[in-house]
């Protein structure tokens, strides 16, 4: 009697259990669109279904894709804005702001030159120093640069600093008290111990660019893969040198790149961002970029969309740089088809990178391109750059690896170059990354290892 009693209520309570934790995942769904890939949303209906107990919770904490209240398009008729550009258009149709004038462009060779770069912008700076990163080094590297924001902070430029919550966690940082004693200010984005209840810890700020004199003539952008921190520039005692892309420019650019850190400046305080004025679409006279957004602040995975679009639209080259290549089956399947079709693809990523799990999980994307015809290179040493170019007439560099990670949930920035001679400069830097590599060739794998690697595949892409 008693056993069967106790069976039953159990069996009534794991059901009700079950029904409103899936309630709570179709009614949160709803409240908030989150855009689900299918695979991702099949797997969190079964954990609910067999493990309601654990599920309900860890998908209030990790659920999340997008936030309640995503960024608005720049127009709500971008129609209005088209140019004929398919890039161009293709950006506009999903929300990015339209193209601007930019000038100076510089591709940093190394870390070392990249460094240069990036210190003296800091030192001239006049009026504003904003700095955003995933990782600030407690190191020689993120001592230097603290160094030089004290100095500039305590002769009365504004500094502000926004670090990413979970890169602080993980890798720590140097002392931020005199710099903020200075006068500086400090920020952490989505620290864990905030996101945890908010149901976004889950979503990391993984963008890397500073902005200096935003507003005056004098500003700046830097911007590109790297961290701030000794590993991603020239290395130090015991530690290696990554092989990495930065870049910095100049020119109207430069403002979506400052309005860009006032709305996650805004985010990670808590605060509603400043609604911005739509841009005008300028004249093709002079070099224009489009800055591309991509994250849960925003409504569309636009740098997803435009890699797709861009392998479709590829005609006779497709050259790619990732640290981590671990893609759907929809951008994996269009590069395949790019290859098929006769578009010479050339995937350039490290043989062993500083993610094990992700090494392991590229191994069957990577036999499919190879079957394809698409050539895989593999650099010595750790290489964290973060390119894509389409035949010749268009480049995007910026902070998005080639995973699920950064495609679908990361804060990401990408910038798409169309300037015949700045793509072409991109090109040379990336002929000069894989004349460093050796081909890949794919091994014919096993039952046990195609099902294992497929299992490693499904598991990263929920993670």
């Amino acid at each position: 009697m008693l056993p069967t009693f106790i069976s039953t209520h159990l069996l009534t309570l794991h059901a009700l259990v079950t029904v409103l934790a899936t309630l709570a995942y179709v009614g949160l769904s709803y409240a908030v669109p989150q855009r689900r890939h299918p695979t991702a949303a099949i797997a969190w209906m079964l954990f609910i279904v067999l493990v309601p107990y654990v599920a309900l919770p860890a998908f209030l904490t990790f659920g999340s894709r997008k936030l309640r209240r995503p960024a608005k398009p720049t127009s709500n008729r971008p129609h209005a804005y088209f140019t004929q550009d398919w890039a161009v258009d293709t950006l506009l149709a999903l929300g990015q702001r339209p193209p601007a004038h930019y000038t100076d462009l510089r591709i940093h060779k190394d870390g070392a030159e990249a460094g240069q770069h990036l210190l003296a912008l800091i030192r001239s700076a006049k009026h504003s120093i904003d700095i955003c990163t995933f990782i600030l080094g407690r190191d020689a590297l993120g001592s230097a640069l603290l160094d030089v924001l004290f100095e500039r902070a305590r002769n009365g430029v504004r500094v502000r600093l926004l670090l990413d919550g979970f890169g602080d966690l993980m890798a720590g940082r140097p002392s931020l008290a005199p710099l903020v004693k200075a006068g500086g200010a400090f920020s952490l984005f989505a620290p864990p111990w905030r996101a945890i209840f908010r149901g976004g810890l889950n979503l990391r700020e993984h963008r890397k660019f500073v902005v200096t004199d935003a507003g005056h003539g004098s500003a700046h952008l830097w911007c590109g893969g790297r961290n701030l921190a000794c590993e991603y520039f020239d290395g130090s005692p015991g530690v290696s040198a990554w092989r990495d892309l930065t870049f910095d420019l100049r020119g109207a650019l430069v403002g979506q790149a400052a309005r860009m850190f006032e709305d996650d400046w805004a985010l990670a305080n808590g605060q509603r961002a400043a609604a911005h004025a739509a841009d005008a679409l300028q004249d093709g006279s002079r070099p224009t970029a489009q800055l591309v957004r991509s994250g849960p602040d925003q409504r569309d995975d636009a740098i997803y969309s435009m890699l797709l679009s861009a392998t479709y639209h590829a005609s006779a080259r497709i050259a790619l740089v990732t640290p981590y290549f671990v893609p759907d089956s929809a951008l994996l399947g269009a590069l395949c088809l790019a290859a098929r079709r006769g578009v010479a693809v050339d995937l350039v990523l490290p043989a062993k990178s500083n993610h094990a799990m992700s090494d392991l999980a590229r191994r069957r994307a990577l036999r499919a391109l190879t079957q394809a015809g698409a050539h895989v290179w593999f650099a010595p040493g750790m290489l964290h750059a973060k390119l894509a170019i389409f035949d010749g007439a268009l480049a995007l560099a910026g902070s998005a690896n080639l995973d699920n990670r950064s495609l679908f949930l990361n804060y990401e920035t990408m910038v798409a170059f169309r300037e015949p001679v700045d793509v072409g400069a991109f090109r040379e830097w990336f002929e000069v990354e894989r004349d460093r590599c050796g081909a890949y060739t794919a091994p014919r794998p096993g039952l046990l290892r195609d099902v294992g690697d497929g299992l490693l595949l499904w598991l990263t892409f929920q993670l």
